[in-house]
């Protein structure tokens, strides 16, 4: 058929199509011919209902379905014939005016814009790296050994200490007032741990077991407990218990204990090490890709889609209401969500997923089996049973799906970062993992 597309804005077309009224009559007849033979309607016997029946009841709905079946056929050919990328759904509408025996639609839609890449040796990227120091080892260990650590009573004239374990009774009060969750019995925690409130920890430090004392303590601003955020209460608190930590030694028993195939020392720090190699891997690969897609973004000129990024918006709003949902919030799935919250992530999104598929249409970066297999093995491998989780990715088209998304971004980075100038910049393990000190 002959096409005419008429530009409405950049990125917006339309297009008339024209269906023959007796297409869609001879459709709907035969419809209604094939449901006449299983139909139940009481009264009748099955598929003895009289034609004039079938079409009373069901002659609207059938009608509409062909209606949509049609117009959906007649604007697919027309945009395959005029060589169009739609992207989202059209809009039809039916228009006034048809030649006799025929049905006219106007069609408004969208198409994927033309997405220019500057040149990329233009770009300059930040590649991050970072060591596993025999440091980073130590810590790990002794997160492990404070993991495994044991508790005994410490002699009743001992002061509290940091590490230490200890039980309290203590009761808050707000000019005078108690309040929820102020008060406790035979409450347990570890000193030094940063379980309780700093204020807190500094008071009971130095106590002994039967002593009691009273404190002031100022809740924070941003504190949980909204009811007491930025108030300052007293604390009445006894401790009752003083329990001093023991750690295990690092030695082979420690390691066998922890299920290391080669129970030495060496062999304990050798699975550290790798784990965090592992992991360091990991936060490095996200944070570069991180990197190149900023780059990508700034490098890419393109007019945004507003259907795809209506769709991207929808999408994010539902996430919300379901994670609102999750949390217990109250009719939820009907809490007014401003678009304008989401909308510079959804065009971002939108946006980079454009110029990522143009790159790797033009520059063949999909993801090969092998690739797909090497990524999911690499996941698998800090499993106590790799073949398994292994087999579970693959036993589920969603979840390779997942993983192939993830293998061309790396793809794109890799490419990325061969064409970019780039900037090696090193950071500490401390500084890559977030911890402080």
């Amino acid at each position: 058929m002959a096409v005419n597309v008429e530009t409405l804005d950049k990125l917006e077309r339309k297009m008339t199509l024209t269906l023959p009224v007796d297409v869609i009559k001879s459709e709907v007849d035969s419809r209604l011919k094939r449901l006449a033979r299983t139909v139940r309607m009481d009264g009748f016997r099955p598929g003895k209902v009289p034609m004039t029946v079938v079409a009373q009841r069901y002659g609207y709905s059938v009608h509409y379905e062909v209606m949509n079946d049609k117009v959906g056929e007649a604007f697919a050919q027309a945009a395959n014939e005029a060589k169009l990328r739609v992207a989202g759904q059209p809009k039809i509408t039916e228009k006034e005016g048809a030649p006799d025996g025929q049905l006219a639609f106007d069609a408004v839609f969208e198409v994927y814009p033309e997405v220019k890449i500057a040149d990329l040796a233009d770009a300059e990227v930040e590649k991050t790296g970072t060591e596993v120091t025999d440091a980073a080892i130590d810590r790990t260990l002794d997160i492990l050994r404070k993991q495994r650590r044991t508790f005994a009573q410490r002699a009743h004239d001992a002061a509290v200490q940091d590490g230490d374990r200890v039980t309290v009774d203590f009761e808050g009060k707000i000019d005078g007032e108690p309040f929820q969750g102020g008060k406790a019995d035979d409450f347990q925690f570890i000193v030094g741990d940063g379980q309780m409130l700093k204020e807190f920890e500094d008071a009971v430090r130095g106590m002994k077991t039967g002593e009691s004392k009273t404190f002031p303590l100022a809740f924070p601003e941003d504190y949980h407990g909204k009811d007491v955020a930025g108030k300052t209460a007293d604390f009445m608190v006894t401790v009752k218990k003083v329990e001093a930590a023991h750690l295990p030694e690092v030695n082979d028993a420690l390691a066998k204990s922890l299920g290391i195939a080669d129970a030495t020392v060496e062999g304990l720090r050798n699975d550290i090490r790798k784990n965090l190699e592992r992991e360091v891997k990991f936060r490095l690969l996200a944070r570069n890709k991180q990197a190149v897609m900023d780059a990508l973004v700034a490098k890419a000129e393109l007019d945004l889609p507003k259907s795809i990024v209506q769709a991207e918006l929808d999408r994010m709003i539902e996430g919300a209401r379901a994670d609102l949902k999750q949390r217990g919030i109250k009719d939820a799935d009907k809490a007014p969500i401003p678009e304008d919250i989401f909308r510079p992530q959804a065009e971002r999104r939108v946006r980079l997923g454009l110029v990522v598929a143009e790159l790797v249409r033009a520059n063949n970066l999909q993801a090969r089996p092998e690739q797909i297999k090497a990524h999911v093995e690499e996941l698998a491998a800090s499993y106590e049973k790799p073949a398994e989780v292994v087999r579970w990715y693959y036993s589920d088209n969603r979840r390779l799906a997942d993983v192939e998304a993830i293998v061309v971004e790396n793809n794109v980075t890799d490419f990325v970062l061969s064409k970019a100038k780039v900037v090696d910049k090193q950071l500490s393990f401390d500084e890559l993992m977030g911890q402080q000190g």
